[in-house]
């Protein structure tokens, strides 16, 4: 149990990943702060499974994609319970080429997938009293390290972001570590797009178990404060191709 006690604010935990991130945690013994979006009966849910497990769990629900609220966001988590670490985990991932990105599409993934993290670790920077140490992980894709075409506006982002992980671990140290998973094929694309070709060209050859995704999050969360802007690609070599 080695978060028992602690407190984690996970982003977009009502779903997918964010689910499994949250209950890995409470498994562990940390409480978690459930964050979402749209999705209040499965946030209830999970809050639920990880009571269930003799934590502590809250609901917080915010639109990330208005700037405007995401530090009131913030500051509404640090009320429930003063932070142990951030997990920025909300992204959106939506199949568009450059021709199908209007201003609309690149603006909304910018503000969920990269200005929502960049807010929030800002804020646990400032609130994190001197005498403690943090931790905040950034939830990234093998894309990000290996840019292409296709998904334009979440590529890009994703990019941002894993800029963004080692800026901040420069400018959040040596109070808070900074690092990041970039993960591959681990669930199939939430945009129904086909997932039939998807491990062509993934050199293990299979999907990521969940159970792998919680060992590199579990890592992450209780691993030496030595290591920060680190990115770990958990995605079968992937990126390497």
């Amino acid at each position: 149990m080695h978060l028992q006690g602690k407190t984690f604010l996970v982003t977009g935990a009502a779903r997918r990943l964010g689910r499994v991130f949250a209950l890995a945690i409470a498994r562990e013994g940390g409480n978690v702060i459930i964050h979402h979006g749209h999705s209040p009966n499965e946030a209830q849910e999970v809050v639920n499974l990880a009571m269930g497990m003799g934590v502590k769990a809250w609901i917080l629900e915010g639109d990330l994609s208005e700037p405007a609220t995401v530090e009131a966001l913030f500051d509404h988590a640090w009320e429930i319970a003063p932070l142990d670490g951030l997990i920025n985990n909300a992204a959106i991932f939506e199949d568009r080429d450059l021709w199908q990105t209007d201003l609309d599409t690149w603006q909304r993934h910018l503000n969920i997938n990269l200005t929502a993290p960049f807010l929030l670790s800002r804020c646990y920077g400032m609130r994190l009293p001197a005498s403690k140490t943090g931790r905040i992980l950034n939830i990234l894709d093998w894309r990000a390290l290996r840019p292409g075409s296709d998904h334009f506006a979440y590529t890009i982002s994703k990019a941002a972001l894993a800029a963004l992980t080692r800026s901040l671990a420069l400018a959040l140290a040596p109070r808070i570590v900074v690092n990041g998973i970039a993960l591959g094929a681990i669930l199939p694309p939430s945009d129904g797009s086909t997932a039939l070709n998807l491990l062509k060209d993934v050199p293990a050859r299979r999907w990521a178990t969940l159970e792998e995704v919680e060992q590199t999050l579990l890592f992450f969360l209780s691993a030496p404060t030595y290591i920060t802007g680190e990115i770990v690609h958990l995605d079968g070599g992937r990126h390497l191709v």
